[in-house]
């Protein structure tokens, strides 16, 4: 890289360091590049995309000029606080001092059209500055497909733009861009509702044709995307980095699993009603515009149950020896993307009406597939639920989300025999499982609200009887 030395140009270039995107984190992989060198920036602008070791972030630049040099390739980690661009911000004062060359990167951004004069809504990926300017195509660029899904798994993004974009490009954030081509969805036949002209995400689900809706048979979660990494012909083994999300979920697994003395209940119930319930909300007026799937109804019964027995939503301070009741609920959805499980939660849940739950869920659902959660959204979580149904599991013995006392397992609902009124007849049945920790979670209090979750699920008109 360039070491700028000469003092004439060092007013010039203005340098953007790695900046703290989490809470205390103090590194971040480099996974994308929206710039280059020569490329016009503006204030605000998202110039790359990083990876903490909680989520993937897009950071913006702070200040208006042409790239002069980008410190670090992609796929680099940088410790919080280290230079990672420098811009010119005073462009064509004076021969600027030289740029090292930079090695290909992974990803070819698409090319941009010709801004119009006078500022425009900055989008990340548009980039417009005052002037008429055009972004500079990089060497090389190819057009074709989107890329397989293997590299989303490595972290590379690897869409190819057209050759030639229309005059009047549609304006759409990154993740609704995907969304829409997740859905066969022309974001040029789509009538936008945002501001100045922006597509949004219920823009592109309104476009979307209503697929039909199986019936039921478990709960719903963000499904993983799997994808086989590339192995070489003959090999015997694969080394593959431990960093990133993965890392922090495996050193945090690690300090749950032999800091807290974890204790698992399971119970086998019979949820037909709850499916029932599930049919009825779909066609309920007041339910359209929202999901409506089986978690949830049980993520409502889990917040009436923690309501009955307030001890269980609580955390074990271990340094001043104390057990912290939580009076709120951040209720913590697991869910499996290509970068790891991550477990964002729903601030407040134990506040929301059926209505409001089911939009935050299917919010956190989007958000994390797109995989744009944001630290924030992970941080503070009291009692988590996951899903372990959508693989067709049974159930399993979860692990605790470290600072959290209880952690709901759901099992795949299947159509069993049952002894229901005396006779044996087929109903939907699942099984539960709650892990706790049994510093502060005794038998009886971890029973009562395992058997409180199974008995609305049982029996969902509970709901309003005990919420």
């Amino acid at each position: 890289m360039t070491t700028m030395t000469d003092t004439s140009n060092a007013a010039r270039f203005r340098e953007f360091k790695m900046p703290d995107v989490g809470e205390g984190l103090t590194e971040a992989e480099i996974l994308k590049w929206f710039v280059q060198p020569g490329d016009t920036v503006t204030d605000g602008q998202v110039v790359c995309e990083v990876e903490t070791a909680k989520a993937a972030v897009e950071l913006p630049i702070p200040f208006d000029g042409v790239v002069h040099e980008l410190r670090f390739p992609e796929g680099t980690t940088v410790d919080v606080g280290q230079v990672i661009i420098a811009v010119d911000v005073a462009p064509g004062s004076g021969d600027a001092a030289p740029v090292a060359a930079e090695p290909a990167p992974a990803a070819e951004p698409e090319a941009e059209p010709e801004a119009p004069k006078g500022r425009q809504p900055v989008l990340v990926g548009y980039g417009v500055a005052e002037s008429s300017t055009k972004r500079r195509a990089r060497k090389g660029a190819e057009t074709g497909p989107p890329a397989a899904a293997s590299a989303a798994v490595q972290g590379e993004m690897n869409g190819h733009g057209p050759a030639a974009l229309p005059e009047a490009r549609p304006l759409a954030k990154p993740p609704v861009r995907k969304l829409a081509k997740d859905l066969g969805i022309d974001l040029a036949t789509v009538t936008p509702t945002g501001e100045n002209g922006v597509i949004t995400r219920d823009d592109v689900h309104a476009a979307a044709q209503p697929a039909p809706a199986p019936a039921p048979v478990q709960a719903e979660a963000p499904a993983p995307v799997v994808a086989p990494v590339p192995v070489a012909a003959g090999a015997r083994e694969t080394r593959i980095p431990v960093k990133g999300v993965r890392k922090a979920i495996a050193q945090a697994m690690v300090g749950s699993a032999f800091s807290a003395p974890h204790v698992t209940e399971f119970v086998t119930v019979d949820v037909t009603r709850t499916m029932k319930l599930v049919a009825e909300l779909k066609e309920d007026k007041d339910m359209a515009g929202v999901r409506v799937n089986p978690l949830l109804i049980i993520a409502k019964a889990l917040l009436v149950a923690i309501k009955r027995n307030p001890e269980v939503n609580a955390a074990w301070d271990e340094a001043n020896q104390e057990i912290v009741r939580k009076h709120y609920v951040n209720l913590g959805i697991a869910a499996a993307t290509p970068r790891g499980l991550i477990v964002p939660n729903i601030k407040d849940a134990h506040e929301q009406t059926l209505p409001q739950l089911a939009a935050s869920l299917g919010e956190l659902v989007s958000t994390a597939r797109e995989g744009k959660t944001s630290p924030a959204a992970m941080a503070g979580g009291t009692v988590t639920i996951t899903n372990v149904g959508v693989f067709g599991v049974d159930t399993g013995t979860p692990i605790l989300n470290p600072g959290e006392s209880a952690i709901l397992a759901v099992g795949a609902i299947k159509l069993q025999p049952w002894v229901h009124k005396g006779k044996v007849k087929p109903r939907q049945v699942t099984t539960l499982a709650l892990s706790f920790d049994h510093r502060l979670v005794d038998g009886e209090l971890g029973s009562k609200v395992l058997a409180d979750v199974a008995a609305i699920l049982e029996q969902p008109k509970r709901l309003i009887t005990w919420g």
